[in-house]
């Protein structure tokens, strides 16, 4: 469970990082850019991910190895 916590928390996080990226580069990475109905708030979407992501991290670290 531990290792899925931080599976999910690295993704988020990768989104969420990405985001501004795109945004302010016009690189076309993410997967946020894709969704159409979040053009206007890409950055605000990337935070929003960003702030779930650390929350996963957290509760990562509160679990015992070997996920039990």
């Amino acid at each position: 469970m531990k290792r899925l916590l931080e599976l999910l928390g690295f993704l988020a996080l990768a989104q969420g990082v990405l985001g501004p990226v795109h945004e302010f580069t016009h690189w076309r990475v993410g997967v946020l850019r894709r969704l159409a109905f979040l053009d206007a708030y890409g950055v605000y979407a990337s935070v929003a991910l960003i702030v779930p992501a650390c929350a996963l991290f957290a509760a990562a670290g509160s679990r015992r190895p070997g996920g039990g």
